[in-house]
């Protein structure tokens, strides 16, 4: 088979694990999901060596951030905003989206990988918009709960 081939059945395995996935779990946007597997791509070339083809498991902080900086690379000062509309809010929304995958087998894992790997790295929407904020304005503080204490300036 050739490579083309498989990636095509590959690429159509893929968008009917996100149709599965969809039915039972409307948390996420479709679009959301097949922006992780571009961030999946995005991650793995990042740590490819040049010299072999075969993929290397990456962590679920070392996905987070390729999610973070290929969200920042495609989208701008959009990213934030669009990763909200899309149902992203935390970076365990980026886990329990990879274990939907990896459910549908169109994600592998290890033994060892769990959801509580995608824990406690940052916060993705302030990972998001703070590269974009003009020097100097500190960004307003939030609580656990999301909801802020006061602005920062």
């Amino acid at each position: 088979m050739s490579f083309c081939e498989s990636s095509l059945m590959q690429a159509i395995h893929f968008e009917e694990s996100v149709a599965s996935i969809l039915k039972r779990d409307s948390r996420y946007e479709g679009q959301a999901f097949l922006f992780l597997k571009d961030a999946l791509d995005f991650t793995l070339k990042r740590f490819s060596d040049g010299k072999t083809e075969h993929s290397r498991h990456v962590s679920g902080g070392e996905l987070l951030e390729g999610f973070r900086d290929h969200a920042l690379d495609q989208f701008g000062p959009m990213a934030a905003t669009l990763m909200e509309e899309w149902g992203v809010k935390q970076c365990s929304d980026v886990g329990n989206m990879v274990f939907r995958l990896i459910e549908e087998q169109a994600f592998g894992r290890q033994e060892t990988d769990k959801p509580e790997d995608f824990e406690g790295h940052f916060e993705l929407d302030r990972a998001l918009r703070e590269p974009f904020l003009p020097s100097g304005v500190k960004r307003d503080n939030r609580n656990k709960s999301g909801s802020r204490n006061s602005l920062a300036g």
